[in-house]
């Protein structure tokens, strides 16, 4: 098991790396058109990683497409961001709508 992030010492392989850019992203699925949402450090690299099915969650919902993103100065926040859209499909589409989020494709 992990040891709580504040105490992960750093380089280790339990560290993330909290003051990098970060973004969450909402994907659409062209296979089913439900959308996921999530964070990462490393936009291009994950969304490579869903479309290559090294991702559980989205492996059977292949080809994916990005919908639109957000960007923010620490992981923290990115991570906090996510759970919220997560949660409601309101704060979501408010944050498309107020351009928050960049909005990608259609």
């Amino acid at each position: 098991m992990a040891p709580p992030v504040g105490l992960r010492p750093e380089g280790s392989a339990y560290s993330i790396n909290y003051s990098s850019m970060a973004y969450v992203y909402i994907l659409v699925s062209q296979k089913d058109q439900n959308r996921y949402i999530g964070s990462t450090i490393n936009l291009e690299k994950r969304i490579k990683e869903h479309n290559s099915g090294k991702v559980i969650s989205t492996r059977n919902r292949r080809p994916l497409n990005l919908f639109a993103y957000q960007e923010f100065g620490h992981l923290i926040d990115a991570r906090s961001a996510e759970k919220k859209y997560k949660r409601s499909l309101g704060a979501t589409l408010k944050a498309i709508d107020s351009g928050l989020m960049i909005k990608v494709s259609n």
